[in-house]
């Protein structure tokens, strides 16, 4: 057994293979990562989502969850600090993204208290915008989520893995 894993990991090292897994991933082909978010998809736009894909989805997986929120909202205007953008759940395990203005799925509330997306638009400066994808090994379709808390409760204990993007923005005009 000792012999195969050598010879296995030696022919990996001369064919540039790895024979480790790849870590889930989530990209965007509308900004890089800590990249400025283009106006089309924030409050100075259309405020439409972004395309992002998904690669190295675990193989265990049975949904995927999207939560995106911005964590430098000053706390005079918001005491938690965070707002929600988009919260969406009970996405396809064999999903490769989603596509630029996506027709809305299972999604709860923003921070605006509307289902949906919400594009970026900081109040003061430039803010980070938080793309964080799960990978699940449950579907959430009969948990009771309206909000971000009550998703996070309901993904406890069932995230295989997660990823994040993180893209920037700042108004030109206020």
């Amino acid at each position: 057994m000792k012999r195969t894993l050598v010879l296995a990991a030696s022919i990996a090292i001369v064919l540039g293979v790895s024979l480790t897994a790849a870590a889930l991933q989530i990209t965007s082909s509308a900004f890089t990562p800590n990249g400025k978010i283009p106006s089309k998809y924030t409050c100075d736009g259309q405020s439409i989502n972004p395309p992002l894909t998904f690669a190295s989805i675990p193989p265990k997986t049975q949904s995927l969850v999207l939560i995106v929120d911005d964590p430098d909202v000053p706390k005079n205007l918001m005491p938690s600090g965070v707002f929600d953008h988009w919260l969406i759940w009970d996405l396809p395990a064999d999903g490769k993204g989603i596509a630029e203005a996506a027709p809305e799925a299972k999604s709860g509330i923003n921070g605006t208290g509307q289902a949906g997306y919400i594009g970026p638009c900081p109040p003061d400066r430039e803010h980070r915008y938080f793309f964080k994808l799960y990978a699940l090994n449950a579907k959430l379709t009969g948990a009771k989520v309206a909000n971000k808390n009550d998703l996070e409760t309901a993904m406890k204990g069932h995230i295989l893995e997660q990823a994040e993007l993180i893209g920037r923005y700042e108004r030109t005009s206020k």
